[in-house]
């Protein structure tokens, strides 16, 4: 198809070029126009009154219709400027979080070092030590361990004062 489309293009170049007259020379030949059948003019139709009349009132702006567009087109920049001023601020509100956010990391940071160089400053043999022969603590007996089996959960709810013996009750293996 598209073959067939270059070859019919070739054919209409050749027949236009044929019919143009050649000139010899360096004089173009006056060509005459060919003739063009004039349309004729037409009658203008009678616009009655009241067309007249409304087309003079569409193209006419009063006052309060000025005073309209003003108001819209205040109001309209008044809100671009408010939507700018928004946008603005979001964007200082933005890079601020990200600096705090860049702070908080540093902290954490600083933090976590200070916090293991103390963990690695104390010796919990020392304090065992101290512990046991400055103040002296002892290891609690089996008698004063209780045992508290609750698979569900990992903590324990305390509902009531622990007695001073440490025993809270006593089950009937445990008693003497």
């Amino acid at each position: 198809m598209a073959v067939k489309n270059r070859a019919n293009r070739g054919q209409q170049y050749r027949r236009r070029r044929s019919q143009a007259p050649y000139v010899y020379g360096n004089v173009a030949v006056e060509v005459e126009p060919a003739y063009h059948e004039q349309s004729p003019e037409r009658p203008k139709k009678k616009v009655s009154k009241q067309v007249l009349k409304n087309r003079k009132q569409a193209l006419h702006m009063n006052s309060a219709y000025v005073i309209f567009l003003t108001v819209a087109a205040v109001t309209a920049v008044i809100v671009c400027v408010n939507y700018v001023k928004l946008q603005s601020r979001i964007t200082d509100r933005s890079k601020n979080i990200t600096a705090m956010q860049k702070e908080l990391a540093n902290l954490k940071e600083e933090n976590n070092a200070k916090y293991n160089a103390v963990m690695d400053s104390v010796n919990l043999d020392e304090i065992r030590e101290r512990a046991q022969n400055q103040l002296g603590m002892v290891y609690a007996s089996p008698e004063q361990i209780v045992e508290y089996d609750n698979p569900a959960t990992d903590y324990v709810r305390q509902l009531e004062e622990i007695p001073d013996d440490g025993v809270l009750a006593q089950s009937g293996k445990r008693r003497r």
